[in-house]
């Protein structure tokens, strides 16, 4: 019978999930979806030491903003799930609300011979590493040196009996075989064969707290929760012996997942893993959403940063894998029809933080301008700026709309006005937020002038030009449209023999503070004839 596809994501909630973090749970739910299988989330909080609040809650809000739910798992119908049911056979799926299932499974390597007691105190192993350092050697705790060392290989049975009763300072390690070869596969980077001589005797359980060691936990919960597959990343791969010795000790072998180590995301410059720092430093987000620390430090996340959620899981999914030809933009959808795993690249993916705008900027194109108008209402708003979604309600308190439908001087505009803006301006934006700095001024009157611009354009002789452009378009009676206005200015400074870039880039600096920006006739078209007046007038005064 042919083993249903279940896969897990299953991070430590010990701070903000790292966009690192976010590729493995993605690549996890596309190769569930894409083979009809489950998706499992699963919270792996067995270190209580390093247990942050919030971080877990963190990363259930990034995966949902991402569009990732879980089929099975912490959170997956939006509440905790702590008992078993049809839905959630595997309840709990937080690693310190399993803490009873863990002992028992040590103790059973332990009665067959593939773990053993350890009683070394901190004091007794710093002394053996200061040993070894002294003798210019690193410390392992292997085959070799645990007949050196107080436990239940080297101490009589009942000294061990005393032990495990009157002490909680003692551990669980599984006993490493000597000089044998441990053969793996993996799904994305082939064979690989480790000798068992340069691997350490990890310990799996602490009486101290009683809880599991990553390692025990991780394969107990894999095998319990009928996980097929184990899609983690790079920094999982020197363990990889030590479970395949884990599941041939439980004689789980027929059950054994496959398993696949990911890449890691490298630095936008230089070698090394991509961080935190280099985000500080080169000014882009590591994190899905924003992160505030216990000291209150925060981080900023590519979600409060202005990207839409789409185009995050889009940039993120090609960082170390392709479809094989030469597309770029793939909906959710469309990445779990493309997805497989043996076009998951082996070599670490460098990240690109201009790539990361390249697609959101290609999204926000996708976008319709009734839609990008409603995202950006809310920054109007923290401007001050009023939209109004009924004309005659604002007229009736006092508004007196231009032709566009804004009324500068209320700050009060329509949702036509503000999805007239959007429309030619949208090709220049890559956030929302750009809305505003792109075309400021066609909601509020600039305030300063740009001095260098001023120095350059506004200079007497073009300012006489443009209060001449001025009058005409005081005057001008003929249809108010972007290119019947734009028509006709450039045929009035051409039939008069006007420079045109000179009189052009001066009246743009009056009208919008710069002499770049937009196109004059949108300007005039949005602000109207008077507002345009006004503005040159104004200007005149500098």
């Amino acid at each position: 019978m042919e083993r249903r596809t279940r896969v897990r994501f299953a991070p430590s909630p010990t701070g903000p999930l790292h966009m690192g973090g976010v590729r493995t749970a993605l690549y996890n739910y596309l190769y569930a979806k894409r083979n009809g299988g489950d998706f499992i989330l699963r919270i792996e909080d067995t270190d209580s030491h390093r247990f942050v609040p919030g971080a877990e809650e963190y990363i259930i809000e990034a995966l949902r903003w991402c569009g990732i739910f879980p089929d099975e798992g912490v959170d997956a119908d939006g509440k905790v799930v702590e008992t078993p049911s049809p839905r959630h056979p595997h309840a709990p799926y937080r690693q310190s609300q399993r803490k009873p299932i863990y002992r028992k499974y040590a103790e059973t390597l332990v009665e067959n011979g593939y773990a053993y007691y350890a009683f070394d105190t901190p004091e007794e192993l710093e002394a053996a590493r200061a040993g070894a350092e002294a003798a210019k050697e690193t410390f392992i705790y292997n085959q070799v040196t645990r007949l050196r060392m107080r436990n239940s290989l080297t101490l009589p049975s009942d000294e061990v009996e005393r032990l495990l009763e009157e002490t909680t300072a003692w551990t669980i390690r599984f006993k490493m075989p000597e000089d044998t070869v441990v053969k793996m596969d993996d799904l994305i980077r082939g064979h690989i064969e480790v000798n068992t001589s340069t691997l350490d005797d990890k310990v799996l359980w602490k009486r101290a707290d009683e809880l599991p060691t990553y390692h025990l936990a991780n394969i107990v919960d894999d095998h319990l929760m009928e996980i097929s597959e184990v899609i983690r990343g790079e920094e999982w791969l020197p363990s990889l012996p030590l479970h395949f010795m884990l599941y041939k000790a439980f004689g789980w072998e027929d059950t054994m997942p496959r398993f696949a180590h990911l890449s890691l995301l490298l630095k936008p410059v230089g070698n090394g893993k991509l961080s935190k720092r280099d985000g500080d430093k080169m000014g882009f987000p590591v994190f899905p959403l924003k992160w505030v620390n216990p000291e209150g430090e925060t981080s900023r996340g590519y979600r409060e940063d202005g990207y839409f959620p789409e185009a995050f899981v889009n940039m993120l999914a090609m960082l170390g894998w392709n479809p094989g030809d030469d597309r770029e933009m793939f909906s959710l959808d469309e990445l779990v029809e493309a997805f497989s795993l043996d076009k998951v690249q082996k070599a670490g993916a460098k990240f690109n933080p201009e790539k990361a705008k390249w697609y959101n900027r290609e999204y926000l194109r996708l976008k319709s301008d009734e839609e990008l108008a409603e995202l950006f209402t809310p920054v109007l708003e923290e401007h001050g700026i009023n939209v109004v979604g009924c004309p005659k309600c604002a007229l009736t308190a006092g508004a007196e709309f231009n032709v566009a439908g804004g009324d500068l001087d209320k700050r009060i505009f329509t949702k036509e006005y503000v999805r007239s803006v959007i429309a030619f301006t949208k090709e220049r934006a890559t956030f929302v937020s750009d809305f505003w700095t792109i075309a400021s001024y066609l909601f509020v009157t600039p305030e300063e002038f740009v001095q260098k611009d001023v120095d350059k354009f506004w200079k007497p002789e073009n300012v006489e030009l443009v209060l001449k452009v001025r009058d005409f378009i005081k005057e001008y009676d003929g249809p108010w449209t972007t290119e019947a206005v734009g028509t006709a200015i450039e045929e009035y400074i051409k039939g008069n023999e006007w420079p045109m870039g000179k009189v052009m880039n001066a009246l743009r600096l009056a009208l919008a503070g710069s002499s770049s920006g937009l196109g004059i006739a949108d300007i005039i078209y949005h602000i109207g004839k008077r507002e345009t007046v006004r503005r040159v007038d104004r200007a005149a005064l500098m």
